[in-house]
């Protein structure tokens, strides 16, 4: 151990009871490692049920505007939580790590990216344990709420915290894995709603993590039996629903080719009770990076998951299918994609919701590019100086987005894109044009009722 004395904390002495009341919270200080998309509303939360709270971030523009009260991206009902417990003094903020000591809980909220070979990047956690082992006290719990690959909090995490501080886990410290369950756009209240998985390496860690996390989450616990289930609970529920996708993205390219509309098709077999077809689409977000974690474990162990991998290069396929819609859509308007004027409408990585991170329509629109077509960009998320910032050819207006387009693209199905009208839209392209649906927001009969060549992923019965 270093040298110094280190004060004892709470956290691992705490019994059912204790945290109660918010009097009773408000004698212990949780530090939130990671003040991102996830991290911040949990940090918001726990300053909501009382604690003394601190967000501890890299990022000093983040902090910054943490300071003022300011959140640094949208979320519904984050703002008014964040401007209450930072003006009430509940809530503080800091890029200096020095910031954690003391605190009785410390949870971890940093993504986990992966690189170019799609191989798994934990260099941020990874710096991150170092930097709080080293203000690591006696008696804290820390708890894992980043998506990991099983294995890696019981091995990278806890050997860090441990080299770092000179305590064991288990014995001098607690150490749990919760992974987050959330999405963007209803963060705090799928939080507070969902049941909360909760892995430890030793029953005192489980029950202290119990008892902390329940003063949120009002879904309830799942106890499982150590931090590896708990990894694989989170990666297995992501890789599920990307495989649901996939299904539906073959299907969908099925029915393109037979001449039938996936989605009357998929309505039609989901009114079996044990059938449940999701739409098909271009996947974003952190649904394609998740389940390489696991795909790189199982090469560690010389598993194989075929199913994985096969529903990653099917999903990644349909932004070349994009490129083939329309190329097919334009040529059908005596029209080539070389050229072309096309608007790409929506470039979040999901309806109605103003994030980025993962998206997909930046590749694209780099395609599109690569293809000779010149691109414009319109997302009514956005404003034009963002979407510049994010490198994107930006347009501030739906009406300047359109104006001469030979195709427009739906990439996203934001509900504002369902409301447009259509014969006036009409107007303002180059006759003939065409609309190529991928976020099925268009009606096809609607389209080619207001003059529009009309291409959409799975739909098949409208290209016969």
């Amino acid at each position: 151990m270093r040298s110094g004395v280190k004060l004892l904390t709470a956290a691992m002495s705490i019994k059912k009871g204790d945290l109660d009341s918010p009097e009773a919270r408000g004698r212990y200080v949780v530090s939130i490692v990671g003040c991102g998309r996830m991290g911040l509303p949990v940090a918001c939360l726990f300053a909501e049920a009382g604690f003394r709270v601190v967000g501890v971030d890299v990022d000093q523009r983040v902090v910054e505007l943490l300071r003022r009260g300011k959140a640094p991206f949208l979320e519904p009902g984050l703002a008014a939580l964040l401007k209450k417990h930072v003006s009430g003094g509940r809530l503080t903020a800091n890029s200096d790590y020095k910031a954690v000591s003391g605190s009785d809980f410390i949870v971890f909220v940093i993504d986990t990216p992966v690189d170019q070979k799609k191989k798994p990047d934990y260099s941020n956690i990874g710096r991150a344990c170092k930097a709080v082992g080293m203000e690591l006290r006696p008696g804290s719990l820390v708890i894992i709420e980043s998506t990991t690959a099983p294995g890696v909090t019981e091995t990278l995490i806890r050997e860090t915290l441990e080299n770092a501080s000179g305590l064991k886990a288990g014995a001098d410290f607690g150490l749990a894995h919760s992974p987050i369950r959330a999405s963007p756009g209803r963060v705090l209240q799928d939080i507070a709603t969902y049941p909360k998985v909760v892995g430890a390496v030793d029953d005192g860690s489980l029950e202290a993590a119990c008892l902390f996390l329940g003063t949120v989450t009002k879904g309830g616990m799942v106890r499982v039996r150590d931090v590896r289930t708990a990894e694989a609970a989170k990666l297995f529920e992501n890789v599920q629903r990307d495989v649901n996708i996939a299904l539906a993205n073959e299907f969908a390219l099925f029915c393109e080719k037979a001449g039938i509309d996936f989605i009357e098709a998929a309505e039609a077999a989901n009114t079996q009770p044990y059938c449940h077809l999701l739409l098909p689409g271009i996947v974003s977000g952190h649904m394609p990076k998740d389940p390489y974690l696991l795909v790189e474990e199982a090469e560690n162990l010389s598993a194989k998951l075929r199913l994985t991998v096969l529903a990653r290069r099917v999903n990644d396929e349909v932004l070349s299918h994009t490129l083939r819609l329309t190329t097919g859509a334009l040529r059908a308007c005596g029209k080539t994609l070389r050229r072309a004027k096309v608007s790409v409408l929506g470039v979040s990585y999901r309806p109605n919701v103003k994030e980025v991170r993962g998206h997909s329509a930046g590749r694209l629109v780099e395609m599109l590019q690569e293809k000779g077509a010149k691109v414009r960009v319109y997302d009514p998320l956005f404003t034009l100086g963002e979407l510049l910032e994010l490198g994107q050819p930006g347009e501030g207006t739906l009406t300047k987005a359109v104006e001469g387009a030979d195709c427009l693209i739906f990439a996203v199905g934001h509900d504002r894109f369902r409301r447009l009208n259509l014969r006036r839209i009409g107007f303002l392209v180059r006759r003939p044009a065409a609309v190529v649906d991928m976020g099925h927001v268009i009606d096809p009969a609607k389209a080619e009722g207001a003059g529009f060549v009309y291409r959409g992923l799975g739909r098949g019965v409208w290209t016969r």
